[in-house]
């Protein structure tokens, strides 16, 4: 293991002069491990190899890459707290939250190595020849999903793990037979590595080609720039911001050969609460939604940012409730000193604007980059008018909306950007008389949750990790379960084939044993 260096198929190298530290926010000092940054060779270098290893990787067998993925999960494991402690250093989060990190990362490869084993994830559609069809002969025809080619991931900073060097994007993209280039979070470059380490042996164990993997340090853009502009690199994954998830939407779009960008980005995540609900449990929801709102600083994507109700005594009281539950919670640290200044230089820009009342206290946390949380308040029509309030606070930080009536909570949700998930806390009643509220909800995210929080994505085959523009460059698809696999194919059809030249999937004598729709 040579901590430090890119990792470009089998091969450590480090011919660079740019290097960088990660941090450890916590202690609020930088790590000892210096990590050098990719040039343009070794990039270049990754991609070509990659194309290379795509020839042979996208033939591989189902069984083949179930194993392989198997055994990522195996050697991510066998790291052991070498890896706890590293995620621990270059984030300030807590050992659970690692090891939980961990086990989801694991189950996620695990996930789709199940998945490519009973093979049927190709959707094989086959339809029959009829050479007595009037008036023109039926034709054979059958069709199935096939890898686009090398993927290249970007690391999520606010999840090392579950998001970055084998997390979901990567698990996916290996699963469909896809080479996958991360491009490493600069903030846990060495978690990164000793992930990608884990990869690399396993690709050696089970005898993947050279180049299936690789991950490249990067401490700025450029690093990315060159990988989403690269003419052999197929499609891209990403979790972030709004402003970069953007960048490289574009970017691939002005490429002679545009690719697909499927980005997760902001999201806001509203939450609807009306009155018998919220009158009959307003302790229960006031104390679940502060531990929502200040859960890991608030650095999740489905962080709870904005809370509607009608305005009136009962959202009144949810509101001190909720404020005080808010006060009992301690500051909690960011991933990065530059997370930390973002969020303050966003809540400051919300919170300056007139028509907002700040509820909990404005002193300030002991500890650098540590965050305390935020509950602001603003009746409807100010919310309407005010787009500066409808942008995300990546962090602690939620706005409560005093709406004057239920078609005004409809205008303000239909006025909202894409979003991830939104919550409706009512009674089944309640529900049933809100269809309009619900329908609203539906058409603006990729996930309702009924009397919960958003905050915990649950990796499952029925999971939607996406929603409308900006929450995610692409609503038909999600970032999270088994579904995800379908980012990284297109659909393919063979006509008139004779069945000894069909990949398995599309034999008459179905050998692989997959579920085919024949028509």
């Amino acid at each position: 293991m040579e901590l430090g260096k890119n990792l470009i198929g089998l091969t450590y190298t480090a011919t660079g002069s740019k290097t960088f530290t990660t941090f450890n926010p916590k202690l609020n000092k930088a790590n000892d491990i210096s990590f050098t940054e990719a040039t343009s060779e070794e990039i270049d270098t990754a991609v070509e190899l990659a194309a290379i290893a795509f020839d042979a990787y996208k033939n591989t067998s189902s069984k083949e890459r179930a194993h392989f993925l198997n055994t990522i999960a195996d050697e991510i494991l066998a790291l052991g707290d070498t890896l706890v402690d590293m995620y621990c250093q270059e984030t300030g989060l807590p050992e659970g939250r690692a090891k939980g990190e961990r086990g989801r990362t694991i189950f996620q490869l695990q996930s789709f190595a199940n998945l490519v084993s009973k093979g049927s994830w190709v959707d094989a559609t086959i339809d029959v020849a009829n050479p007595d069809r009037t008036p023109f002969p039926k034709l054979d025809i059958r069709r199935m999903d096939i890898p686009l080619g090398p993927v290249v991931v970007f690391g999520a900073s606010n999840f090392p793990l579950a998001y970055s060097t084998a997390g979901g994007d990567t698990a996916s993209a290996l699963a469909a037979g896809c080479p996958v280039i991360v491009k490493s979070h600069p903030m846990h470059a060495g978690t990164g590595s000793l992930v990608a380490e884990a990869i690399t042996l396993a690709a050696k164990k089970t005898g993947m080609p050279d180049g299936v993997f690789s991950n490249l340090n990067s401490s700025g853009i450029e690093v990315g720039q060159q990988l989403v502009s690269h003419p052999k690199v197929k499609a891209v994954g990403f979790t972030g911001s709004i402003r970069g998830g953007r960048a490289l939407l574009d970017l691939a779009a002005q490429r002679p050969e545009p690719i697909p960008v499927f980005a997760e980005m902001g999201s806001i995540n509203p939450v609807v609460m009306f009155s018998k609900e919220l009158e009959k449990n307003t302790a229960y929801w006031a104390e679940a939604y502060a531990k929502s709102i200040s859960l890991a600083a608030g650095q999740f994507c489905t962080q709870p940012g904005l809370i509607l109700s009608l305005k009136g005594s009962v959202f009144t009281n949810f509101t001190n409730l909720l404020v005080a539950e808010i006060k009992k919670i301690d500051a909690n640290c960011m991933l990065h000193p530059a997370i930390f200044e973002g969020f303050q230089f966003n809540k400051n820009k919300a919170q300056s604007q007139p028509e907002l009342e700040v509820l909990t206290d404005e002193t300030f946390a002991k500890n650098s980059n540590y965050a305390l949380s935020s509950i602001v308040r603003v009746d409807g029509g100010a919310f309407l008018k005010n787009r500066i309030l409808h942008e995300e606070v990546f962090g602690p930080y939620t706005l409560l909306v005093e709406c004057e009536s239920l078609a005004q909570m409809k205008s303000i949700i239909m006025n909202l950007d894409g979003q991830l998930t939104a919550s409706l806390i009512a009674t089944e009643e309640e529900a049933k008389a809100s269809f309009e509220i619900i329908d609203a909800l539906q058409n603006r995210v990729g996930r309702l949750v009924f009397n919960g929080v958003p905050t915990g994505v649950e990796v499952c085959n029925s999971m939607v990790h996406g929603g409308p523009y900006p929450a995610s460059t692409d609503s038909r698809f999600s970032a999270v379960g088994v579904h995800a696999i379908k980012r990284w194919v297109r659909p393919f059809s063979f006509q008139n084939f004779p069945d000894s030249l069909l990949p398995e999937a599309l034999k008459e004598l179905n050998p692989l044993g997959i579920k085919q729709t024949r028509i």
